[in-house]
């Protein structure tokens, strides 16, 4: 593999199981390769507004992508057509990796870089045959904290209890309910070759449903959906607030429960503690067995963190193993991740896993991901940012475009991220009043029921802000 364009083709494949399919329309693949310059990936893009887009959303998605492929620590360079165009006098833009004959170092970590990606190119061929390739029962690591989930999940996949339907599955973000599903995905398919098995995210539901509203499709949407013999969907907690969506996927869900259709679910919380979710589905989601994941211990964290050296064909000596799992108590992501960085820096530097290594990578992943309170000021500045405005200009009575708009979504999102009362929000954006802010947090729920592009990029600032 030698072409760029086959690099990038392989992150963006990578990237479609982590965002929306319209996200991914709209931003990632219309994506340029345009060269691999060290450790810098050049790309390029339209316009000013996407290369933003790509910036302040997906650029830390995308350097991680090439990362994991190409096997070293990659800085992302975005360029523009007019950009590139403006530059096209004073330099040559290869079309391959290649790196040039009398750089020895760069030609050695290529050649490293090579292997890696065409062991690479062989795990996501499979990863996108199949789902997650390593997310089966065999590779989850079970322990106190979820042994009676995996119990539950492995009796679903195999038909054994009727009784279990709906599975709901809640515990906090990065605990293993995904890699749970895809283990009954798995091994579903395995002994019922014939099912039809459906995994979607809430958030692809609800995208799948507004497309077949706005093309007047909404008999395929229901066949597709109700024809299933069983249906996993991941992080339902999202359909809340939501009215079209909750209707239609309160009678998708009566329709498969009906007929003895398996349904799985999972959320961040238990029904009960999901505000504005409906109280016919919270019920519905009661009918069967609730089960949560807990933060795995000390021996759980050090065998997530073994199997995940194994499957990147890396040893982990037991002192440093002990090391990652003492100081990464609440996140199996934060493992596997220590896990990735570790082996990036074997490869990019040649440094063997060391406890040295172990602790420059907390350091890295404690500050990466160090939880700041979600301010009015944080929130509008995500949204100044995806809209290429300023903050002073949102808080401003400017009625130019792209103002008003990016005013009433961030009006919606504080509303959405802080359950501030309407007069608080009010007075944070220069005192405009009650009506204003109705009007606001009104106009922007009906756009993005209706306009998927709009919707994508509200789910993507809200997503971002949570995320930091």
């Amino acid at each position: 593999m030698e072409s760029f364009s086959e690099v990038l083709n392989l992150v963006k494949n990578s990237l479609k199981s982590e965002i929306s399919d319209v996200a991914f329309q709209c931003w990632i693949s219309p994506i340029e390769a345009i060269k691999l310059e060290g450790s810098n990936a050049h790309i390029c893009v339209a316009n000013p507004f996407h290369k933003d887009i790509l910036n302040n959303q997906y650029k830390n998605k995308l350097e991680k992508g090439f990362t994991e492929i190409l096997g070293f620590p990659v800085n992302l360079v975005i360029q523009t057509n007019e950009e590139i165009q403006q530059n096209i006098d004073q330099q040559d833009i290869p079309k391959t990796i290649l790196p040039e004959e009398n750089n020895d170092a760069e030609l050695e970590g290529y050649n490293k870089a090579l292997d890696f990606m065409e062991t690479q190119q062989n795990k996501l061929n499979e990863t996108l045959k199949n789902g997650n390739y390593d997310y089966t029962f065999d590779t989850f690591i079970v322990g106190s904290s979820n042994n009676f989930a995996y119990a539950a999940c492995k009796a679903v996949a195999q038909k054994n209890s009727a009784a279990y339907n709906p599975l709901f599955i809640h515990g906090p973000s990065g605990l293993g309910k995904t890699h749970l599903l895809y283990a009954i995905k798995h091994e579903f398919a395995k002994n019922n070759p014939n099912a039809n098995i459906i995994y979607v995210s809430s958030e692809t539901f609800t995208n799948e449903l507004i497309n077949a509203i706005q093309k007047q499709t909404i008999g395929e949407f229901r066949n597709k959906y109700r024809k299933a013999d069983i249906l996993l969907i991941d992080d339902i907690q999202f359909i809340a607030g939501k009215e079209s969506t909750q209707e239609e996927f309160f009678h998708t869900f009566n329709e498969l429960h009906q007929v003895g259709k398996q349904i799985v679910l999972t959320s961040d919380r238990p029904p009960k503690d999901i505000k504005t979710l409906e109280d016919r589905l919270k019920n519905r989601f009661e009918w069967g067995l609730l089960t949560d994941i807990g933060l795995p211990d000390f021996e759980t964290r050090i065998a997530i963190i073994k199997r995940k050296a194994d499957l990147l064909n890396i040893n982990i000596p037991d002192d440093v193993a002990q090391f990652i799992a003492s100081k990464l108590k609440n996140n199996i992501r934060q493992l596997e991740g220590a896990v990735k960085k570790i082996k990036a820096y074997k490869y990019y530097a040649g440094s063997n896993p060391s406890l040295s290594v172990a602790q420059t990578v907390i350091k890295e992943i404690l500050n990466d991901n160090q939880p700041a309170p979600v301010t009015v000021e944080k929130i509008i500045e995500e949204v100044a940012k995806t809209y290429s405005v300023t903050p002073e200009d949102i808080r401003s009575n400017k009625r130019t475009a792209p103002l008003p708009i990016a005013r009433q979504v961030s009006i919606y999102v504080v509303r959405e991220i802080t359950q501030m009362t309407q007069a608080a929000i009010g007075d944070e954006f220069g005192g405009r009043d009650h009506a204003t802010i109705v009007y606001s947090i009104q106009k922007v729920q009906k756009i993005i029921e209706k306009d998927a592009h709009t919707k994508a990029i509200v789910d993507d600032i809200i997503k971002n802000i949570r995320d930091k």
